[in-house]
């Protein structure tokens, strides 16, 4: 398991030459400290408040693409299942204090990801304007 990569794989690293070359600019494996529990999104727009997580299909469980290892089942199972529950509760604690959460996997086009990153950055802009402007 030590050369699986916790960050910089390439789904997620395609994901960031987008954003990258559309002119965004963001934190790579930013630590996010909420209730004293660090969490770290692949990408963290922090002036925005947007964690973006690109899931690896194995190791998160994809409905689509995840498959169970046949040996060692009594490690793997629960390692897994393990791995969806940090998720789940990474993903409230972060949306209860206030950030927009994005999950994909990593079979997703990046384009499109890219592209639903920008819709969010923009919608987030638009509500910090509005609340802003009052």
């Amino acid at each position: 398991m030590a050369a699986n990569r916790r960050r910089d794989t390439g789904p997620e690293r395609a994901v960031r030459s987008l954003l990258h070359g559309a002119g965004l600019r963001y934190r790579v494996d930013y630590p996010v400290v909420v209730d004293g529990v660090r969490i770290r999104p692949d990408l963290a727009f922090t002036a925005r408040r947007v964690a973006v997580f690109v899931d690896g299909c194995f190791w998160h469980c994809c409905p689509e693409h995840g498959s169970r290892p046949a040996s060692n089942v009594r490690y793997w199972g629960p390692k897994l299942q393990g791995n969806v529950d940090r998720d789940r509760r990474h993903t409230k604690l972060l949306q209860e204090a206030g950030w927009t959460v994005l999950r994909f996997w990593e079979h997703e086009a990046p384009e499109r990801v890219a592209a639903e990153v920008q819709r969010a950055l923009t919608r987030n802009a638009a509500a910090d304007a509005a609340t802003s402007s009052r």
